[in-house]
This record gives C-alpha cells, structure tokens and sequence, in this order.
C-alpha cells in the first residue's frame, strides 16, 4: 500500500518585493463584426459537487509551474492536498515573496504519494487505497495514463485536465472557440497536432461518463516559467541585444498568467456549471509580436528595443529554435469562461509581465541559459544585406 507522507521543508529566508511596474500598454484587442444572440451555455448531465466542503484533493504532477500555485490556492482554501511525483523535485519550495510563515503553513499541511504515473498498477493500488475525491491532472499527456486513474478511483466526484490551446486546427477564423457562437459550429481540432493526446484524453473523459472538465490554456506565463516565453525577451533585454522576430512582427498571438490559470482551476472545482465542459483560460486581450516585445521591455525597465525583421525561410537553424512562438496568428476567446465561470483575469499584459520579471528573471533566476546563436546568424545576414 502506498505511504502518504506529510513534507515539512526548511524555512529559507522570505524575500522582498520589487515593485511592479505598471503601464497602460494594453496590447490589441479584436472585436467582432458580426451582431448576433448572445449564446446561453447549458450543462451537460451535470453532476452535483460542492466545493463549499474539504475534499480530498490529487494532483498529477504539482511541482512546477501551474502546480505550484494551484497546490497553494487549494491548501489556503482548506483542501487536503496530495502530489504525485516521481520525487525528482523538492515537493516544496517558498516562492519568492512568500514569507515564512505563510511557506510553513503551505508546506506542513501538501502531502506526497511518491510513483511513477506510467506505472498503472501501482496507480491503481495507490490511488485506490487513499479514496481521492477529486483529481487534476496538470501533466497528463495520454489518455492511457487517465484510465488507471478513473479504474481506481469509482467514486471520484470530479476529473480536472490541464489541456492545451494547441489542440486546434489551423484556421483563418479567429480567435480559436471551444464552442460557436449561434451560426458557427466549434472550432475544429488537430489530429495530427503534437497535442493530440490531450484531445485524446478529453475524449476518452466523455467516454467513460466522468464529472470531468478540461482547461485549455494559450501561452501560458509568470514566475517559475519553465517554457522560454517572456525569458526568450528578458535574456535579450538584459544583453542589450536586438530582438529578431519573423516576419511582419504583425502576427497576433496571446498569454495568461499562471497565477489567473490557477484561479480558473479554483473556479471550476465543484461547480456545477463546469461538469463536462471545455474552457479556453488566456488572458483577455491580445498581442502582436512587436507589441510583445516592446511589453516585456516597458514590464522590465528597459529602453524601447530594437526590433529586427526576417524571414525564416531563408535560414536553416537546425534543431534550434529561433523564436518562442508558433509563427501565425493564434489566439482563443475566452467568453464562455467569463460567462459561466465569471472569469476575471487579475493581470493586464504588462502587470503581468513585471509581476514574473521582479519575482523571478530580475532576481537573477531562470530556467534556461542565453542562447543567441539563431540571433547571430539572423542579425550578421542583417548587416551584409544593409552593407
């Protein structure tokens, strides 16, 4: 039988913060043309869960990222709270700004079920024997790895999946819908998308008749960013370099904040409304690559940046890649969410931005180190072709 362990971690020292700065860089926001009923969103065989109660709460994964401030919201709202990890990472860390005693509360009430997810057997005995009423699946990627899950666990009175944007077909219809509005069917999705085992996974949840919900997030960024997003802009910043960016710098994508996600995450916890449903969570407004750029400097402090244009297809990077984002227009609405769920994202783009610089790559802490070789060769073809 698998063994629960509560982890009290060491205290480290609290620290500051640096104060935000703030702007009223408010990127670009797309209204549509089209005049039509507003759609009413219904539920589908929804089942009664509160949330006003204590659950016992799974997360599938829970150390990185979106875990480490889900995990957090989850404690202070009274939940017990388990992670399972192959306990490769500390299961705890205080956050920067957190302080001690905050830190001390959090990490002496997580608990830790220690195993490998691939290991079906041993999630079927494990997770049988503890009775989890609720599960987020944060780092999921197949559908076989739910189904050992689901097996374990009859009872279980909500299954949450951390999905992926990435899902959708490639379209001229934007922004991307996880429902159509009146005269629109949903948007189409990729089967060949290097995400199809998230959709594969929201499709075996509907399958086996689970209360399940499914969040799908766009770019996701902020403190303990563990993709290169807003860090691919800071390291260039920091440099003084010149930001390369392909093409026009006109294509229009879209990010939320990590600590937003895990609020929309919060939201739909025992809510009725969000049993069998899917739910686009980004933030509200979007933004041209250009404008990204120019964000992430006004976010950090720094001078306005030289921006440099070219045209991917004239280099071969190889393995490497040059620049952070998929290299089209990509972006999702987010209204049934404010709809039903009453989504209110707390941060603005650039807010945002300077909360993840001053909590993390201004203190000296990243994930990834510089790497400007793909900017070197695009910036020396830039200078023979102004020569």
């Amino acid at each position: 039988m698998a063994r629960l362990v509560a982890v009290q971690q060491q205290t480290q020292p609290s620290l500051s913060l640096l104060p935000s700065s703030l702007s009223d860089f408010s990127g670009t926001r797309l209204h549509s043309q089209v005049q039509c009923k507003r759609r009413v969103w219904k539920t589908k065989g929804a089942l009664q869960v509160s949330a006003s109660s204590s659950k016992n709460i799974l997360i599938m994964g829970g150390t990185r990222f979106i875990g480490v401030f889900l995990s957090r919201l989850l404690v202070k709202e009274g939940h017990q709270v388990t992670l399972f990890t192959r306990g490769k990472a500390p299961i705890s860390q205080q956050l920067p700004g957190e302080s001690d005693q905050d830190y001390a509360e959090f990490s002496s009430k997580i608990l830790h079920l220690k195993g490998d997810r691939k290991d079906f057997d041993f999630v079927k005995t494990s997770l049988s024997a503890e009775g989890f009423d609720v599960v987020y699946d944060i780092n999921g990627r197949e559908a076989v790895e739910v189904e050992p899950i689901l097996d374990a666990l009859p009872n279980l009175e909500q299954f949450i999946y951390c999905s992926s944007a990435g899902v959708y077909l490639k379209s001229d219809l934007l922004p991307h819908s996880e429902v159509g509005i009146v005269w629109l069917q949903k948007d189409a999705v990729d089967p060949k998308s290097r995400h199809k085992g998230k959709l594969e996974t929201e499709s075996f949840l509907e399958s086996r008749g689970v209360n399940w919900t499914s969040i799908r997030p766009v770019y996701i960024y902020g403190p303990l960013n563990y993709n290169p997003v807003e860090e691919w802009f800071f390291h260039r910043l920091k440099a003084g370099r010149p930001i390369p960016i392909p093409g026009s710098g006109i294509q229009i994508t879209q990010l939320g904040h990590v600590k937003d996600l895990a609020k929309a995450f919060i939201q739909v916890l025992g809510n009725e409304k969000a049993s069998k449903e899917v739910f686009n969570i980004s933030g509200e407004k979007y933004v041209t690559f250009d404008g990204l750029a120019r964000a992430c400097a006004k976010a950090a402090g720094f001078p306005e940046p030289e921006i440099v244009h070219y045209n991917p297809k004239e280099f071969d990077f190889g393995k490497k890649k040059a620049f952070p984002f998929r290299d089209q227009h990509f972006f999702a609405s987010v209204e049934k969410a404010k709809s039903v769920l009453g989504l209110e994202p707390e941060f603005g783009l650039v807010e945002g931005l300077a909360d993840s610089y001053n909590l993390d790559f201004g203190r000296g802490t990243y994930r990834k180190e510089a790497d400007f070789s793909t900017d070197d060769l695009i910036l020396g073809k830039s200078l023979v072709l102004q020569a």
